[in-house]
């Protein structure tokens, strides 16, 4: 099953009205009424960039009376970024390239024809940039039966993992189990692909199944879900190279 967040059960009060960003020492910090923002665990918050410093510090100026944590995925992902990564780096380079071991656009349908083309047009041209740009060699798998992949495509995912600072990490280890393949995961870090251009992959198959039998709300309520998710990846990648939020 695809990863998300999830909401937590209590929902603490608003207790500031302002919200500011300013560089420091470590980065850029997020101010609550003059006072600086920490993590759960008491980490001061520092981004890397201020355009992902204002793309948290807008998640916080944008609650009401309570502060609705399940919304606010980017300032999750930077206290996964700052708290969780720097002593977890080698363990989330190994899951995904556990991940790369089963990539959803490896598996291409025995049928309908339809669907096989579908796949062969969108997914194909996906797999052999992946290739030729990062040496990533897939092989391919009809059905649902497992196929094992090369052990130098699992290293090297593992390598280009290792290759991120923290806050790009967090968000490629966000990505990957969210659109359910690390080709994705890296074509929205590289910018080869929009957000709602991956997400889109991520999901051909459901679509096509949509487009036969028509739409089921509560599975289009929980794309959407994901889809916003993907999104504020997709500014979350774009924030680490620019100097500013958009």
């Amino acid at each position: 099953m695809r990863k998300g967040f999830h909401e937590p059960v209590e929902k603490p009060r608003r207790f500031y009205k302002d919200v500011t960003v300013e560089p420091g020492e470590a980065g850029f910090g997020i101010l609550l009424d003059g006072r600086g923002l920490r993590t759960p665990q008491g980490a001061r918050f520092a981004a890397p960039t201020r355009a992902l410093a204002e793309q948290v510090a807008e998640e916080w100026a944008a609650q009401g009376d309570t502060i609705e944590l399940a919304q606010m995925h980017a300032n999750r992902l930077a206290n996964t970024a700052i708290e969780s990564v720097p002593g977890s780096r080698e363990a989330i380079a190994d899951q995904l390239a556990q991940y790369a071991g089963a990539d959803l656009l490896c598996y291409f349908a025995e049928g309908p024809a339809a669907l096989v083309a579908r796949q062969e047009e969108r997914w194909g041209p996906l797999l052999a940039r992946a290739q030729a740009e990062e040496g990533l060699v897939f092989e391919r798998a009809t059905g649902i039966v497992h196929r094992e992949q090369p052990a130098a495509t699992l290293a090297r995912v593992r390598e280009i993992a290792l290759s991120l600072e923290d806050f790009a990490l967090a968000g490629f280890a966000f990505g990957v189990p969210l659109l359910g393949s690390s080709v994705l995961g890296l074509a929205m870090l590289r910018g080869w692909l929009s957000a709602d251009e991956a997400f889109d992959l991520s999901r051909l198959d459901e679509a096509f199944q949509e487009e036969k039998w028509g739409v089921d709300a509560e599975a289009a309520e929980r794309a959407e879900r994901l889809r916003n998710e993907a999104r504020m990846l997709e500014r979350w990648f774009r924030g680490l190279v620019e100097p500013s939020a958009q």
